[in-house]
């Protein structure tokens, strides 16, 4: 067998071997290109990850040299080998009390087979998927975390910016400032000064000269500055040690007891990846908004196990090499974003220029005075402790949680801090569990019962107390302000609305907002108070299944979606295959109780709809949900346009036409209805297309719907109106006239015919806008040639006897004879 492909230059078919390799395989292969916009991102993060580097390595007591070590890896190995595209990785301001710590404890060679150690853990975590389960943290917490830490950095890096050196943990160095601010160093404070100004003006900088400016950043353009100063003023301050690469320290035998070598790796694993997932998920979200700003093409989303794997190994590298723990750092990928980078290799670039800048430009990085790295190490982590953070944690009433992980993390330590943070997190979350709030009172002669909170077994005593208090007989709101009703809590309801019902009285459940909410019976589940369906649970009307609305639909878009369990999805969304699931599994768990019997009986009698109903494929078109019904009632058919071609023109397609056959001749249907609606898509192409157009399977089939354009574009027939009034537009105009058309092609079948001839079916047309959400059905005859095209409004009481209840019957020869707008 051989394949042909189209050959692009003589458009004649080419034979391709099978299996053969694709075209060029042979030739020279495709060379490796760089985009320009990663190259100018990649600069812009390097100027700001070189100083911070320096500077966060100082602030551990590491050698100066790791902190480049640790940038050159996070961005060559995690930016190549990570699942997230446009982070960038390197030391981290965040890893700063953590490093400090250990190598306070351990020493600076154990603390690189902890890194070490710390990788490989990763490692192993992302082979066993478990990226996602970082996100359960808190956000309280998180947050907690990193301003304790932005604190414990400020208050270390203040002493040397002012001439001195820090203590060994925060609560010293506070106590110390006194004594420090008696012996100030003046060329430490004055460079440290400019630099900090420098770091918080440039960003300010006005006028068309600050835009220029401002595209070197602000961190490099400050610790430029304070460098000059030291170097032109001959200031005598500290400044950076770079020792030769040859004698740079490496990892050596652990030496320590193992518990504690132990902690210290499962810091460095946990903080790492914590930090470096929700850095991924919030530069995913930053590069989506990019892209819809922009316009622009949009970048994978972070690929979570992968970024996790790949963290892992850069630890594993850069604690081989002498270099600092390594994790996603947002300061530099949010610069990365905004720089325009449009792929990894901006990240893995950056880590190419500070191995250059490692090796060819020591001399200049001696010339940088550690006063000023020390100020912008204490900027990064004022900047730490977010007032948009803290606004946020306000909002969703996390206080209290938020300030004890800060507390924890600055007196006692960074493991401990999170720790007693989540047991906060955890005590608060069952508090609101089982804090309920029931009070009762007496309106206008019914007795109002209000249920604040989560309905769980714990307030299952003081709810049986306040129900049987209500004297027998009465009427009964009960409003339902939770989100979640255990079975104990249900139970009891239940059994005491039965009782009550049964002693003459009446029940209303009702949310928050006043409408009533349904109740499954026969045990089905708990009331839910965000499933307001409209219905009157209890009220003596029957409460069968069959009463309610078959689908319990609510808009995806109208709540919030769970975050996607996927590698690879950011939180809030889900893949087409998860939407499917999740909408079986609500089918599955609220909607088959109710119709479990329903369909038991049809699938034992078969099916006997009253109706065929054919009408468009638009997506937004439920016809269960527009005509009220459910199981058996509607013999559906759908396609482009809902179209009915003349018999005959169908050119091989018999589908319409088949269905037709079978809903008239086998099941013997009432009525056949053609629904078209506003903004049919298949309208407008058939008023845009010309006679020229290429060929293509919709431009064939919508050639049944030229009749329709003929009709509208006729003098012999009026134009249709809708409600007595003009169309908006000649596109529903043409949706108006398409109904009575496909109406006279339906005429045209034998078997249509010949059953209208009897007087046992009856045609009916109908037209829906979907903006309005309001339907209009076509009053006429029988004879379609006496229709006016009038499409009147259906009001919402408009109800059929012998009908299903709840289902809104389409009327019959006699109901089409209603009176004409004019």
């Amino acid at each position: 067998m051989t394949l042909c492909t189209p050959d692009r230059t003589t458009n004649r078919p080419r034979v391709q071997r099978p299996h053969s390799p694709p075209d060029g395989a042979d030739g020279p292969r495709r060379r490796f290109r760089i985009a320009g916009a990663d190259v100018s991102a990649s600069i812009t993060v390097f100027l700001i990850a070189l100083p911070l580097s320096l500077g966060i390595a100082l602030a551990t007591g590491a050698p100066l040299q790791a902190g480049l070590v640790a940038a050159a890896v996070g961005g060559i190995v995690a930016g190549r080998l990570g699942g997230s595209p446009l982070q960038v990785s390197g030391p981290a301001a965040g890893l700063t009390v953590v490093t400090a710590e250990l190598i306070q404890r351990y020493g600076w060679r154990t603390t690189c087979v902890i890194t070490l150690l710390a990788g490989l853990a990763q490692v192993g975590l992302a082979a066993l998927r478990v990226a996602r389960s970082a996100l359960a943290v808190s956000p309280a917490i998180v947050h907690g975390m990193i301003a304790g830490i932005g604190v414990t950095i400020a208050l270390a890096q203040l002493h040397i910016m002012l001439g001195g050196s820090p203590q060994s943990s925060p609560v010293d160095n506070a106590l110390g400032l006194p004594a420090q601010l008696a012996e100030v160093s003046p060329a430490a404070v004055a460079v440290s000064a400019l630099t900090v100004a420098l770091l918080l003006l440039w960003p300010r900088l006005p006028g068309r000269t600050g835009r220029l400016l401002r595209t070197v950043p602000a961190a490099l353009s400050s610790v430029a500055a304070a460098t000059a100063l030291a170097v032109l003023a001959g200031l005598g301050v500290p400044r950076v040690d770079l020792p030769a690469w040859t004698s740079h320290a490496l990892p050596g035998l652990p030496d320590g007891p193992v518990l504690g070598l132990a902690a210290g790796v499962l810091t460095i694993t946990l903080v790492t990846s914590v930090q470096s997932l929700l850095s991924a998920v919030a530069i995913d979200k930053l590069a989506a908004k990019r892209a819809a700003d922009t316009g622009g093409a949009g970048v994978p989303r972070s690929r979570l196990d992968r970024e996790l794997a790949g963290l892992g190994a850069a630890n594993m590298v850069s604690g081989a090499l002498g270099g600092l723990p390594v994790a996603g750092v947002a300061v530099r990928s949010v610069a990365n974003v905004t720089a325009g980078a449009v792929s990894r290799n901006s990240a893995i670039l950056h880590g190419v220029w500070i191995v250059l800048a490692a090796l060819l430009l020591v001399p200049l990085l001696e010339l940088i005075p550690l006063p000023a790295l020390a100020a912008l190490v204490m900027v990064v982590g004022v900047q730490m402790v977010s007032i948009t953070h803290i606004r946020t944690v306000t909002r969703h009433r996390e206080v209290l949680v938020y300030a004890v992980t800060v507390a924890g993390v600055v007196f006692i330590g960074l493991l401990q801090g999170v720790a007693i943070g989540i047991a906060v997190a955890v005590a608060v979350a069952m508090h609101r569990l089982a804090r309920t709030r029931i009070t009762r009172e007496e309106r206008d002669g019914r007795h109002l019962i209000r249920i604040r909170g989560q309905l769980t077994f714990l307030a299952v005593p003081r709810l049986s107390r306040t129900l049987h208090q209500l004297p027998a007989g009465a009427d009964v709101v009960v409003e339902l302000d939770g989100s979640f009703m255990d079975h104990a809590a249900y139970e009891t309801l239940h059994d005491w609305q039965t009782s009550h019902l049964a002693h003459g009285g009446s029940v209303d459940m009702t949310g928050p907002s006043g409408l009533r909410i349904t109740e499954p019976t026969h045990g089905h589940g708990p009331v839910d108070a965000s499933d307001a369906e409209g219905s009157r649970a209890g009220s003596g009307s029957g409460g069968h299944s069959c009463c309610r609305p078959w689908t319990p639909w609510r808009n995806h878009q109208c709540q919030e979606q769970p975050a996607s369990e996927t590698d690879g999805e950011a939180p809030g969304t889900t893949t087409t295959a998860q939407r499917l699931a999740s909408g079986i599994g609500a089918f599955q768990r609220d909607t088959a109780p109710l119709v479990r019997d329903e369909l038991a009986r049809l699938a034992r009698e078969g099916q006997r709809p009253s109706q065929l109903f054919l009408t468009c494929a638009d997506s937004r078109l439920v016809t269960s949900m527009i005509t009220s019904s459910g199981p058996g009632d509607l013999f559906t058919v759908r396609n482009v346009g809902n179209l009915v071609p003349l018999p005959g023109e169908e050119s091989g397609d018999d589908s319409v036409a088949a269905a037709i056959e079978y809903a008239v001749e086998v099941l013997r249907v009432d009525s056949i209805t053609v629904c078209g609606h506003s903004g049919c898509g298949a309208m407008q192409a058939l008023l845009n297309s010309g006679p020229d157009d290429p060929s293509s399977p919709l431009r064939r089939w919508l050639r049944h719907g030229r009749p329709s354009l003929e009709r509208m574009e006729s003098r012999r027939h009026a134009w249709a109106r809708i409600s007595g009034r003009l169309p908006a537009d000649e596109v529903e105009q043409l949706c108006l006239t398409n109904v009575v058309q496909q109406l006279e092609h339906l005429r045209a079948y034998e078997s249509v015919a010949r059953r209208l001839a009897e007087g046992t079916l009856t045609l009916h047309g109908m037209y829906f806008h979907v903006g309005e959400a309001q339907a209009y059905l076509l009053a006429g005859t029988d004879e379609v040639h006496s229709y006016d095209d009038v499409f009147n409004h259906v009001p919402p009481t408009a109800a059929g006897a012998g009908d299903r209840p709840g289902a809104m019957p389409l009327p019959g020869s006699g109901a089409r004879e209603t009176a004409r707008a004019s």
